[in-house]
């Protein structure tokens, strides 16, 4: 039995300022064997892939190619030649790889291209000029904007259920197991999908809380269901201005269509009840350091300030009202400023107290630059570890970073580019001791309450300006359908 291996993932935010190219993506990519070597060992789809196929002496995988995203900012649009060089690489891999039993692709389904209105189903299409019918089964983030032409073109889709992401190694398995069963005859796989017509910001998406867990705990019952295989809702990313934007309930069963369209019928009844609570206010961020502080001065922290409307890792907003309203004791593991960080690390060292405006400079949404007095206390490139839940173990290489000391227990991290810290290791590298830190102020959405919320007494969301607004309506749509709530002229 012979298994080829894919891997084409993106989470492409449209409205950031830089295109998605070839330069962009092409240092970390991985081809043949070297994707097995760099991705065996870590919590992932490919690593769930090997997992169940590795016992098998009578099966040989077939690594084609890895692409994911660069480290840093978003990117926005794919250029075409981008997107069809890796599909192209695909293709011809599958092609000299000869006879196959099976594919197995791992996607994101949040990828936007120029002129390519549905890029993972496109994918899938192009798969299958090559490989014929055979099973190919495609696992996708929660974050997932698609619609019945990726399901018209695979056998099975299976997709996160967790936010945080735990579990894309245990969908990877899943995926395999499913491969295996069908290519020898054990199951059929047949799968419908339904759209809600939802859009809703990522922050309130989170799967252990409500709503999404009302949603993934109809998932898990239906999965009981002694015909049922996989049963996956995406709640979709609304930063991907695309014609299948919003959220996705796929069901795939034995042979049981009428089933399938059954289950996703009833979960998005369910959710479209929810639309509301997956499109909520939050405070504004003067009014939110204002509650956070007084949450600090009532002994109810350590407070995490999430704000998730940062895509380019240079806003602004957050730390100037800390500064403006005396705020201690507070850590930003982040501000992107590659020309400051250059700047601090030719003409400074550690020791030195110096005076300079960082961030504010990327694009419209950013603030303006924050003008900062502190100590330096590290400048470099750090490589560590994650030690929190998610990708536990993975190796990440930074770019240049300088870590400045600003008086009363406060820091903030001039760095080449975005950068976060969804577990500790982000701020141990930067020489920064989190466990003395009042107020963590992190450019996130939910990943980091998988490390955080066993340190951070309370998770804090703010709607700060920015690409990634928590006010849908604050964006410029082109794309969208008319019926796509809470943005599509329906409801405008």
């Amino acid at each position: 039995m012979r298994i080829a291996i894919a891997q084409f993932s993106h989470e492409t935010c449209t409205f950031c300022p830089d295109r998605t190219t070839i330069a962009s993506l092409e240092p970390y990519v991985l081809r043949g064997r070297g994707m097995i070597r760099k991705l065996r060992g870590v919590p992932n789809y490919v690593n769930g892939f090997l997992n169940i196929l590795e016992p098998y002496n009578n099966i040989e995988i077939v690594p084609i190619i890895s692409v994911g995203m660069a480290p840093g900012p978003y990117t926005s649009w794919f250029t075409p030649e981008c997107f069809n060089k890796y599909c192209t690489e695909i293709q011809q891999g599958l092609k000299q790889a000869g006879p196959l039993d099976g594919v197995l692709l791992a996607l994101h389904g949040a990828m936007a291209v120029e002129g390519v209105p549905k890029p993972e189903a496109e994918i899938a299409r192009r798969v299958r000029q090559i490989v014929g019918d055979i099973p190919v089964m495609v696992t996708l983030d929660l974050h997932a904007n698609e619609d019945e032409e990726l399901t018209q073109a695979t056998t099975a889709v299976f997709v996160l259920k967790t936010y945080p992401h735990l579990d894309s190694q245990e969908i990877g398995e899943a995926a395999a197991m499913c491969l295996l069963d069908t290519i020898t005859g054990k199951v059929k796989p047949t799968q419908a999908l339904k759209k809600p017509h939802i859009v809703s910001a990522s922050i309130f998406q989170a799967s252990d809380f409500h709503p999404m867990k009302t949603l993934y705990d109809m998932c898990r019952q239906w999965e009981e269901h002694e015909d049922v295989i996989c049963v996956s809702v995406a709640p979709g990313f609304a930063y991907a201005d695309v014609p299948d934007i919003g959220m996705s309930v796929i069901a795939v069963t034995d042979n049981d269509l009428e089933l399938a369209q059954k289950i996703t019928a009833e979960i998005s009844a369910t959710a479209w009840n929810l639309r509301e609570s997956l499109n909520q206010k939050l405070p504004k961020t003067k009014q939110a350091v204002s509650k956070v502080m007084q949450l600090i001065a009532d002994k109810k922290g350590p407070v995490l300030i999430a704000d998730g409307a940062d895509r380019t890792g240079d806003s602004t907003h957050v730390l100037k009202e800390l500064l403006a309203q005396g705020a201690q004791n507070f850590g930003i593991p982040g501000i992107a400023d590659p020309q400051a960080a250059a700047y601090l690390a030719a003409n400074h060292q550690v020791g030195d107290k110096v005076t300079i405006k960082i961030g504010g400079w990327a694009s419209e949404y950013s603030g303006d630059p924050v003008e900062v007095t502190g100590e330096i206390i590290f400048i470099g490139r750090p490589e560590y570890r994650l030690v929190g839940p998610m990708s536990k173990g993975r190796l990440v290489k930074e770019g240049l970073i300088v870590t400045l000391s600003l008086g009363n227990g406060n820091y903030v991290v001039v760095s080449e580019r975005m950068r976060g810290s969804n577990d500790s290791s982000g701020f141990t590298a930067a020489q920064i001791d989190y466990q003395k830190l009042d107020i963590v102020v992190l450019k996130d959405r939910v990943h980091h309450r998988a490390f955080w919320d066993s340190y951070c007494n309370i998770d804090f969301k703010i709607d700060a300006p920015g690409i990634g607004a928590v006010n849908l309506r604050s964006l410029k749509y082109e794309n969208v359908p008319d019926n796509a709530y809470p943005i599509g002229k329906d409801y405008r």
